[in-house]
Parts: structure tokens; C-alpha cells; sequence
């Protein structure tokens, strides 16, 4: 079989028997540092998956020997932080909100808490900022259809607003005063010349003021007779620049034309009554809370 070695001429070392147009690779044996460190991490990698969960099966992977767990790990960190802080938890279900706030520090972990589920469960549909959009209401300013005080909002968060799966949600209906045939096209086009006349806006001033008529007998009863909202009705306030869904007269028309009903969930049974009071502490303390 030596007979048969291919031997490269200027260096005198064996090659591999390959030929790439002329070109040959040398059978240069690997140095024994490389080689012996491959063994070394063949034999760390058995010992490893014997010791630790490494292979795949159908459901879950192999143990190992030593019963590690990375998960348990992360469920005994998260069981450690939840046991420290059951002791506010605790004092925070049991408290009023006023008692809440007067105590510095139980309201510093109830704002921190609140800021926290709020990002979870809140921010998709009110911003990260809570600033709200076209349809979801802005929680910085002062505008509030159900009540800005903190028991106001405890309670629309734990009921939610026209939510189905909850008996005590907060609800109202508005009348749609042109798909239901409440109001001719021409009265709704009167009445909204009103709002936009007592909201500031540029308007139709013969118009406002047969729309003032209308908007007192068909209106009043929930808006107030100067549009400025009844928090018990869940009617906003049509005479300032805040608008749930736009202020400007088309936006008008297609809210009296077809009213609005927007939904938000009750949360309490999706969360707990304490991230229910820590939630109303953080949305009120934003700046716009009454």
C-alpha cells in the first residue's frame, strides 16, 4: 500500500490523493492541541446531555440526571417577588383608594404596579402614553364621559363600558337620529350647526339657532342644555375642543346620523380587585384624573 503514496515533490509530505487541476492538498496530520480538544469537547457534550435536558422528544425533553431546570429557575424568582410583594398586594385589596393614595409609599408601589398592568392590558387601545386615539379616549386630559375621580375610574375599569359579560357595566345609548328616521336630514344638519356653534366653531348662524331648538328637545336631556355633558348619562361634553370622534361637521353628521357606542371589557375577573385599584391610581395620577 506505501508504494502507492502520492508524495509532493518540493515539500516531500503525503497528500490526500485529490487533484484539482494540478493543484493537491497536503495529508498534514492535525496538530495534537486541536485534536485533543476536539475529544475533550466530544466528551464535555456526552457528559452534558447526560447531566442536563438536552435532547427533544415529543412533548417535553430529556431531564438529565441532575434535574435542572431553567424554567423553575424563573418560577421560583417570580414566586420570590410575588411573596414580597403580597404584602402590599394584600393591604391594597383590602383599602379604599383615598386610604391608598395617603400612604406614600403603598402609593408609590400602587402607581408602579398600575403603570405596569396598564402597558400589559391597556396600551393597545389608549397608547403607551395613555393619550388615547379616534375612538379611545385620551386619559391625560380632562375630559371624562364617566367621571375623572379615582372611584369613577376604579369602576369603569372593573366594569367596563357597555360590556356584555358584565351585569354592573357602565352603559348608555344614543339615539341614531338619521338611520332610525328620528330627525329629517335637514334637522340634522340644523342641529349640527348648534354644536359646532357652541363648541366655538365656525358655523351657520341661522342655522345654530333653529338647530338650538332641536338639539334642546332631542338633546338636552343627556348632553345638558348647554352640551356640556352629564357624566350619569355617559354623555360627553359637546361645547369644549375634546372630541372622542372627531369635531368637525362631518364627524358631527355621522355621529347624530348613526350614533356611537364604543365598548371597552370589564377587567375585574381578567385581573384581580387589586391591579383593578392599582390601574385607577395610575390612570388618575396621569394628570387629567378630577
Amino acid at each position: 500500500m506505501s508504494d502507492h503514496k502520492d508524495i509532493d515533490e518540493l515539500s516531500g509530505i503525503e497528500t490526500t490523493g485529490h487533484d484539482w487541476n494540478g493543484i493537491k492538498e497536503l495529508n498534514n496530520p492535525l496538530p495534537l492541541w486541536w485534536l485533543y480538544s476536539f475529544y475533550a469537547c466530544v466528551i464535555w457534550a456526552m457528559l452534558y446531555t447526560i447531566a442536563y435536558p438536552a435532547w427533544p422528544m415529543i412533548s417535553s425533553a430529556t431531564t438529565g440526571v441532575l434535574g435542572y431546570s431553567s424554567r423553575g429557575d424563573v418560577a421560583a424568582d417570580i414566586a420570590q417577588a410575588t411573596a414580597a410583594q403580597s404584602v402590599y398586594v394584600d393591604k391594597i385589596a383590602t383599602m379604599e383608594l383615598a386610604d391608598i393614595s395617603a400612604d406614600a409609599e403603598l402609593n408609590q408601589f400602587a402607581l408602579a404596579g398600575g403603570g405596569a398592568v396598564f402597558r400589559t392590558y391597556c396600551s393597545q387601545c389608549h397608547g403607551a402614553g395613555a393619550a388615547g386615539a379616534v375612538g379611545y379616549p385620551n386619559l391625560n386630559d380632562d375630559d371624562w364621559i364617566w367621571g375623572g375621580e379615582a372611584e369613577d375610574i376604579r369602576l369603569t375599569i372593573a366594569h367596563g363600558i357597555r360590556s356584555a359579560e358584565d351585569d354592573d357595566t357602565r352603559d348608555s345609548a344614543m339615539p341614531a337620529f338619521g338611520k332610525d328616521e328620528l330627525l329629517e336630514k335637514t334637522e340634522i344638519a340644523q342641529v349640527v350647526e348648534h354644536v359646532l356653534a357652541i363648541s366655538g366653531q365656525q358655523h351657520d348662524a341661522a342655522m345654530a339657532e333653529t338647530g338650538a331648538v332641536l338639539f334642546e328637545e332631542n338633546c338636552a336631556a343627556c348632553h345638558g342644555a348647554a352640551g356640556g355633558g352629564v357624566v350619569e348619562m355617559g354623555a360627553p361634553n359637546l361645547a369644549d375642543a375634546i372630541w372622542l370622534y372627531g369635531g368637525d361637521r362631518d364627524a358631527i353628521t355621522y355621529t347624530i346620523n348613526n350614533a356611537r357606542a364604543g365598548m371597552m371589557p370589564a377587567w375585574l375577573g381578567r385581573i384581580t380587585d387589586a391591579q383593578v385599584k392599582q390601574v385607577a391610581l395610575y390612570v388618575h395620577g396621569l394628570g387629567g384624573g378630577q
